[in-house]
């Protein structure tokens, strides 16, 4: 038996933190809140049917002060109109249904991996926010890892086991995503946004004969849309993110920390490129993240041991995931 073997018996044998029930109930709290607000996210334009701030205009100083008014308002319009029609509230819970169910596949591959390694983490917390303030309602999900990792192995096996877990989860809500678009003039709306299509969506599209491009989204393509945008952001090779992890455990730390130092850097060009061409700021929030992640290190497991071949193809297969994923100018304003 080797010394791997040893640290991974040892590692094994000890507790594994175990949620209490006032736990359960916060983490159930917090996706409970995160599924009303994704589900009115999935009404309101962008994703929905219900116009976003109808007749508002930025540039007068009386509409702006009464932002807060009308934006509430909205909110609770389209809700009663949802309620008021059952196919509308059919369309909102299928978004946030769909959305979820990739987002809770995702955080659980990462803990399930974390209960095998016997590492201890904590539930998902889902992070609810105002509709269309964070994106689709939510800003995601995260599990904190509170005890540390034995060995490389586990790093990459913890790290990549979600955005795997959440790429399978959504393939089949892309596909009835993309099998239930009806034609259409533009896939651009009044605001002038349009939805930059990853590379999967481009193949399921063109198997399947439907072009995303001059077709009407619905709640299951925007659903694994978004689905593949927090794969691909995920998976960028820097700090603490999937990507970073699984670079760390391939490669270790020095390969690790020049390429967060070039992630930063290529996503603020990318950021500038595509606020000048395309009027998206989005990418910068993406260039922050990068640059906290930057300075962020990593933990260094027990055992520093290389990883075996099956697990480098692992790393071959998650980097044609994120190729599958990833769009340089997600959002596009015209």
């Amino acid at each position: 038996m080797t010394n791997e073997d040893d640290l991974d018996l040892l590692y094994l044998d000890r507790p594994v933190m175990r949620p209490t029930m006032r736990t359960w109930l916060r983490h159930l709290l917090l996706l409970a809140i995160t599924f009303c607000t994704a589900t009115i996210a999935g009404l309101i334009y962008p994703f929905g049917h219900y116009p976003f701030l109808d007749n508002f205009d930025p540039q007068t100083t009386g509409d702006l002060l009464q932002l807060p008014l009308v934006y509430a308002a909205m909110l609770i319009e389209a809700v009663r109109q949802a309620f008021a029609t059952p196919a509308e509230l059919r369309y909102g819970l299928e978004f946030s249904a769909s959305l979820l169910f990739i987002l809770i596949s995702h955080e659980m591959g990462h803990y399930v991996m974390c209960r095998r390694y016997h590492v201890d983490a904590t539930l998902p917390f889902f992070i609810p926010t105002p509709p269309m303030v964070g994106p689709a309602g939510t800003f995601g999900a995260f599990i904190k890892i509170l005890s540390p990792m034995p060995s490389r192995k586990a790093v990459f096996d913890i790290g990549v086991a979600g955005p795997i877990a959440g790429f399978i989860a959504l393939i089949p809500i892309a596909i009835v995503g993309l099998m239930t678009m009806e034609p259409a003039g533009a896939q651009a709306n009044s605001l002038g946004l349009t939805f930059a299509d990853p590379l999967l969506m481009k193949i399921g599209g063109s198997i399947l004969g439907h072009d995303p491009t001059t077709s009407y989204g619905n709640a299951f393509y925007y659903a694994a849309w978004i689905g593949l945008l927090v794969t691909a952001l995920n998976l960028i090779p820097s700090g603490q993110l999937d990507g970073g992890h699984a670079i760390y455990a391939v490669f270790g730390e020095r390969v690790h920390r020049w390429t967060g130092r070039i992630a930063f850097p290529a996503m603020a060009v990318l950021s500038i490129v595509g606020l000048l061409v395309y009027g998206s700021p989005s990418g910068f929030l993406v260039a922050v993240i990068l640059a906290v992640m930057m300075r962020i290190r990593h933990p260094q497991p027990w055992d520093m041991s290389p990883l075996d071949g099956k697990r480098k193809a692992v790393a071959l297969l998650t980097l044609v995931i994120f190729a599958l994923c990833f769009v340089p100018f997600p959002i596009q304003i015209n």
